[in-house]
């Protein structure tokens, strides 16, 4: 019986064997251009079968699982002649194919016209740095990335400026800081770069989009970055690096209140061999501003090199200083007694003689990338991160019902210190008919941030406050704010010092059946981290599983389902000397993907519910004084997302997000249900292209498009106060021209078309003499109709 059972299990296994190597052949190589450019989203499929991929961003591809014999490839994308190539495959063997597209060329009078630049306003994989070797359609996640030829075409400067109107459902939220501050589904999201977390309260600065390659926006906890975090997603920007193909542009901007910007970009080979590979990226841009007393000036330096050692390992190194001045970080604010839009658009409360704030970040990053054989790479990658901020905040007390409001202003100073790094390998292997993709890896960081905003004078005189319906600045006392003691000894004194450790193991197994068309994700991440705050001192150990099903219907249409966890440290313990637990946060997500025609363009659909739990509440025993673990609050709602070329020369971003987040337990019961600030009930945005086709005048370009929110709540919301004013509804239109050429593109764009008063703000509760609820509101208005004119020169 022994022997039979052995039999049987050794015919199994051969079987099994056998069947893997007569499926085991494989296709693979790198699709280009005919200056040898990466031509990425190129759709590579094998004739007669229903195989086939698409290209990443280096033009790479790889169709597996093939079997003896003869085929015919197919290599397809907007704006190339499609080719075919034959090729024959051995039992088992692997054979590389190089395919290079020519573009397509139209005739008109004996003139070619083949000069103008297509726009990519869609891509088919994620970057390296989001560690996930898969296509976009097949990943079990709403993923959405964002082009530098939208940001080009939109005029988009910094990360600050409207980047959201580009993705379902993100809001670039109104603060007192030069740093981003992006909210999703309800919440803050953090922000990586390289895929590299760079989050702090009030930081990294915000970056210039002259650096930027592209901005991807992972929605919902993503394990496979981090899950010591929100549980709404991380936005990561991708810097430019350098390529084998010629990179040479300038470019110089004006505009509204006095636009003057300037940006270069060159990299190519340093070499003949083209083993080393160089990028420079520079940026100068000073502008006043539509507000009294505004301005913003800064710079760029970001040189970086890469150097192949062999087709199979690189090594890549990239560093870049920002350096930006801006008035005092609270004068972009307006105050009023009354409501919204009560004082003029170009209002200011902050006066010249304050000293401006300055930041200075340096940032670097290393990275060793080594095929070790066609299924498994290895990636390692140190991140380094210097931030210092010297300036101060202007802020009032309260707003008296005439107008009269008495300015502190605030030393605000701080310095970050980010020490990272990542080794991840990414693999495959095949057990009979199913296909592991394999991701594994460690992440390890340190942080050192000091903030000081303890030192505050006030500089109206008492018999002068600032009335902001009659602004007269005649009589402010400037004070000399102290930033000659050390930092660290003011931070140290005032106990705003953060330092946060943290290691990461990741593992994740994508198990592909039936020929890769149904994929099981089942992954897990432990993360141990130690953090020292004004909080308090935690030290959480955190296993957070993620599991993920998609389905690919056809070659262009998906299905999936996700589960996901997030954990956010919290410090304290309850009034019996319990540690208090980290909050959990979960997330259950569902959508559809597909590719349009051919994928000329793309959409997405899905629908997420969000729980946080182990929130903080008051204790009902002792409500003053001590806290129990009893919240919980709940997001929930529907994304959709399309982008790509909808008709030849018409390109389009068109979105939509409902999100509701609430609050779903809390010991105080007239809180349950009550609205979370931070988002946006209904948030639509478009963006329209068309470039001109097949006539003299191609390449002349007009563009449109939209940002509209509706019930509106902020990051600091009075939501269930009764009498307190909601924020209005939100609609901008914009408007744009450009041409371009083979050497030259200009561009005009319009933005607030319609000159709307747009603004976000928060409102604020006080009480009168009588006790009674008093409010007064601030706001941070946007300007009015602006232009943008920029000329491009490629050489």
């Amino acid at each position: 019986m022994k022997i039979r059972t052995i039999l049987v299990v050794c015919l199994i296994a051969i079987s099994t064997w056998t069947f893997a190597q007569q499926n085991n052949a494989a296709i693979q190589g790198y699709i280009t251009d005919t200056e040898g450019a990466p031509l990425e989203g190129t759709n590579i499929v094998i004739e007669n079968s229903g195989r086939g991929v698409s290209s990443k961003s280096d033009g790479y591809y790889r169709i597996k699982g093939l079997s003896e014999g003869a085929y015919t490839v197919r290599a397809s994308v907007v704006g190339y002649k499609t080719a075919y190539q034959k090729i024959q495959l051995g039992e088992g063997e692997t054979r590389q194919l190089n395919i290079v597209l020519e573009p397509e060329v139209s005739q008109l009078g004996g003139v070619v016209l083949s000069g103008h630049k297509k726009e990519k306003y869609k891509v088919e994989n994620v970057s390296p740095s989001l560690r996930l070797n898969q296509e976009l359609i097949k990943i079990p996640q709403n993923i959405q990335v964002i082009t530098d030829d939208v940001l080009r075409d939109q005029q988009i400067f910094g990360m600050r400026e409207g980047v959201g109107r580009n993705v379902s459902g993100v809001m670039v939220m109104e603060h007192w800081g030069n740093y981003a501050r992006v909210n999703m589904r309800g919440f803050r999201i953090p922000a990586f770069r390289n895929g590299m977390n760079f989050t702090t309260r009030w930081g990294p600065v915000a970056e210039d989009m002259a650096m930027v390659e592209r901005i991807e926006i992972v929605k919902g906890p993503a394990g496979f970055m981090l899950s010591a975090g929100e549980p709404a997603g991380l936005y990561n920007i991708v810097t430019k690096t350098p390529t084998k193909n010629s990179v040479r542009e300038v470019t110089l901007s004006t505009g509204s209140y006095g636009l003057q910007r300037a940006t270069v970009d060159i990299g190519g080979k340093m070499d003949r061999a083209g083993k080393l590979l160089y990028r420079f990226n520079g940026m100068g841009h000073t502008q006043k501003s539509f507000q009294e007393y505004g301005f913003h000036d800064k710079y760029l330096l970001a040189p970086s090199l890469k150097y192949l050692f062999n087709e199979n390992t690189s090594l890549t190194a990239q560093y870049t200083y920002q350096y930006s001045k801006v008035p005092d970080l609270g004068s972009p604010y307006v105050f009023s007694p009354k409501g919204y839009r009560d004082v003029p658009r170009d209002l200011s409360i902050t006066h010249p003689g304050i000293d401006p704030t300055v930041n200075k970040e340096h940032s670097a990053f290393v990275t060793l990338e080594h095929k070790l054989d066609n299924n498994w790479t290895m990636t390692a990658q140190l991140g380094y991160l210097n931030g210092t901020q010297k300036g101060s905040d202007i802020w009032p007390g309260a707003v008296e019902e005439n107008g009269d409001i008495y300015r502190d202003l605030y030393i605000f100073d701080g310095q970050e210190e980010h020490k990272l790094g990542q080794v991840f390998v990414n693999g495959e292997v095949k057990t009979g008919p199913v296909t592991h993709r394999i991701l594994a890896g460690i992440d390890v960081g340190a942080r050192d941030i000091l903030y000081d905003w303890d030192e505050s004078h006030r500089i109206d005189p008492e018999d002068h406050p600032f009335n902001i319906y009659a602004p007269d600045n005649s009589h402010v006392i400037i004070p000399e704010l102290d930033h000659s003691t050390s930092l660290r000894k003011r931070a140290g004194e005032a106990g705003t010092i953060v330092e946060q450790q943290y290691t990461a193991y990741y593992v994740q197994d994508e198990l592909g059946f039936l020929n890769d068309r149904l994929r099981l994700t089942l992954a897990g991440r432990y993360t141990n981290l130690d953090e020292s705050s004004w909080s308090g001192k935690t030290s959480d150990g955190k296993f957070t599983p993620r599991a993920g099903l998609s389905f690919s219907i056809d070659d262009n249409t998906s299905v999936y389902g996700l589960y996901d966890q997030a954990f956010l440290p919290q410090a304290g313990t309850d009034r019996k000397g319990n540690t208090f637990s980290p909050i959990e946060g979960n997330n259950i997500e569902g959508g559809i993907k597909r590719k349009w025609f051919g994928g000329k363009w793309n959409t997405s659909f899905s629908y997420f519910r969000v729980t946080k739990e182990n929130m903080l509440t008051a204790d009902p025993e002792d409500p003053l004084n001590s806290s129990i673990q009893l919240g919980e609050v709940r997001s929930m709602g529907g994304e959709f997302d399309l982008q790509g070329e909808i008709i030849p020369g018409l390109n389009v971003i068109l979105n939509y997000a409902y999100t509701d987040v609430r609050v779903n337990k809390d010991t105080d019961k007239t809180k349950i249900g009550n609205r979370v600030g931070g988002h946006a009930r209904h948030m639509s945005n478009a963006w329209l292209k068309y470039t001109l086709q097949d006539t003299k005048l191609s390449g002349l370009s007009i563009s449109a498009g939209y940002l509209y929110m509706a019930k509106r709540s902020t990051w600091d919301s009075v939501w269930g106060v009764e009498g307190a004013q909601s924020l209005p509804d939100y609609f901008r239109l914009d408007g744009a021209l450009s041409w371009e050429g083979r050497k030259f593109r200009v561009a005009l764009n319009i933005n607030n078309l319609l000159n709307e008063y747009l603004f976000s703000g928060s409102s604020y509760s006080t009480k009168d003499d009588q006790g009674n609820p008093r409010f007064f509101y601030s706001q941070q208005n946007e300007p009015g109709r602006n232009f943008r004119l920029t000329l491009g020169y490629r050489f």
